[in-house]
């Protein structure tokens, strides 16, 4: 398993190591002994998956402190644009974003830490998305940053992404005040 560092401190890529024969393939998408050795420390406690159409747009969503969770995504069919913006106030990268495609066929997957807003676009049909995360649901902390904000200039690829309602009306980036 490589851990490959990002331009945002704390955000890692990481590509499993698989091993493949004529009968498939097989990988770690998780290990703890491998992460905490690598100096990701989290401690899951809940796994969530989606499956989306291609066109399909989620987040840019966070949830706040209290209840904040770093997530550990990754593709199970299919392929996304994964984007994480970091939102920690004090953060030298501020403001900035990462994006890379996860895909089944690259088996890569990100590392999302606490203090950073996460979404994805569905670049392909029955695309599933799977993501453990280091803290339950809390409906009351759940927030988020509008997906086409000027401000972050996030390129997305797409001008009509399919949205949730919540999506649709999610805050500017200079509208949000940030508890991280």
């Amino acid at each position: 398993m490589k851990i490959i560092a990002t331009k945002l401190k704390d955000l890692v890529v990481i590509q499993p190591g698989v091993f493949e024969d004529s009968r498939g393939y097989f990988f770690e998408s998780y290990n703890k002994e491998v992460f905490f050795k690598h100096g990701i420390t989290t401690e899951f406690v809940q796994d969530n998956q989606s499956l989306s159409q291609k066109g399909v747009l989620r987040g840019l969503h966070f949830q706040n402190p209290p209840f904040a969770q770093a997530k550990l995504v990754r593709v199970i069919s299919g392929s996304v644009l994964d984007v994480a913006v970091d939102i920690r106030r004090g953060s030298p990268t501020y403001g900035q974003y990462f994006s890379d495609i996860l895909s089944a066929a690259n088996k890569m997957m990100l590392y999302v830490p606490v203090g950073f807003a996460h979404g994805f676009l569905v670049l392909e049909d029955h695309t599933i998305f799977s993501y453990k995360c280091s803290n339950v649901y809390n409906k009351e902390s759940e927030d988020g940053i509008s997906w086409c904000d000027p401000d972050l200039n996030i390129n997305w690829g797409i001008t009509a992404p399919s949205l949730s309602e919540k999506d649709k009306n999610a805050k500017r980036f200079k509208d949000y005040s940030s508890k991280f």
